[in-house]
């Protein structure tokens, strides 16, 4: 560190940089060693190392280091933590409810009830009898090596994460296509949301909530998954055609009508593909969020890995390739009926 140490010499500020020299606090393990090994040869010129904080602080002491950045973002929230929880705890109760109360129908609904019903959902939404069949064969499957409750447990999340998401996406995707201020605004908080590592989602969801809440991994799974319906609707309403949008105008159609009788019936094929990207999102977190005692076929892929179980982590794996299969399917049909209904 010989460079940053002439450096801070020349512009004068030695005596600065030493106020705060201290022989207490946490040793690094590469200064016991430089210690050990005494006097170091002097630095060759390709090993001039990048000015970071940790390199420069090593030459003056009084500036931070990047340990202090993180602890100083952690002490940050850490004081925020109680506000915050005042004011989201009674905002979220209700996800929590709605988890419990979806995860407690598929464990007491008998099997031979379950699988009707979800045959019903099939037909209504393909109107496809292969469909249904397939459907059926894949559930029966996970059911016959013992996977059944685990994966109607999955089912259930990815329903009530994937509702909350399009409940509160396609508003704020209509929104972001009637305001162009409001789209810029929205659209790094997305790219945030977008590009995080899933793990990043639980870090502060462990602190604010109990692990035993299910609105610890919903509001995750929500955040994860809610981008594409939001984008997919802004962009569906912004690509109706302006020809489309004159002729309204001119039968004197209001704004609520235009966009509820013209532009939402337009960009609904959009929607549906949002709608998809949104619950094949949602069943990936669902797995991840495992680690925060979210129940489901996730589990025992986390089982697998954390006691050596091949077998259990690749059979549940399976398990999630055949829903996410299911699920592609089930909305991939839907959105084929929504564009055959328009051409016609």
């Amino acid at each position: 560190m010989t460079t940053y140490d002439g450096l801070f010499d020349h512009l004068g500020l030695r005596e600065w940089c030493d106020a705060k020299k201290t022989s207490d606090g946490p040793v690094s393990m590469a200064d016991l060693l430089a210690k050990a090994k005494g006097s170091a040869a002097p630095e060759a010129w390709w090993e001039f190392s990048f000015p970071s904080l940790d390199a420069l602080n090593k030459a003056c002491a009084s500036l931070p280091q990047s340990r202090d950045i993180t602890k100083g973002v952690e002490e940050g929230f850490l004081a925020t933590k109680d506000a915050l929880r005042i004011v989201l705890d009674p905002l979220t109760q209700p996800l929590s409810w709605m988890l419990e109360s979806a995860l407690s129908l598929v464990q007491t609904a008998p099997w031979w009830l379950m699988l009707p019903v979800l045959m019903l959902v099939v037909y209504y939404a393909s109107k496809s009898w292969r469909l249904v069949g397939f459907v059926t064969v894949c559930l029966c499957f996970l059911a016959f090596i013992d996977h059944y409750e685990h994966a109607m447990q999955t089912l259930a999340i990815i329903f009530v994460c994937a509702f909350l998401c399009v409940l509160f996406g396609v508003p704020i995707g209509i929104a972001m296509s009637r305001s162009d201020n409001l789209q810029r605004m929205t659209i790094p908080v997305l790219d945030m949301l977008q590009t995080l590592p899933p793990f990043v989602y639980l870090i502060p969801l462990i602190f604010l909530f109990s692990v035993t809440e299910p609105k610890l991994y919903g509001i995750a799974i929500i955040l994860y998954a809610i981008v594409p319906v939001i984008r997919l609707t802004d962009l569906g309403i912004r690509l109706v055609d302006e020809d489309v949008i004159e002729a309204a105008n001119s039968f004197g159609m209001t704004d609520r009508q235009k966009l509820f009788g013209v532009q939402m019936p337009l960009a609904l094929p959009n929607i549906m593909a949002g709608v998809n990207q949104t619950i094949m999102m949602s069943l990936a977190m669902v797995v991840i969020a495992s680690l925060v005692s979210a129940p489901g076929l996730g589990v025992l892929v986390l089982r697998g890995i954390r006691n050596l179980e091949l077998g259990v982590g690749l059979v549940a794996g399976l398990g999630i390739v055949l829903l996410a299969i299911v699920l592609d399917r089930v909305t991939k049909a839907a959105l084929d009926r929504v564009n055959a209904a328009q051409k016609h």
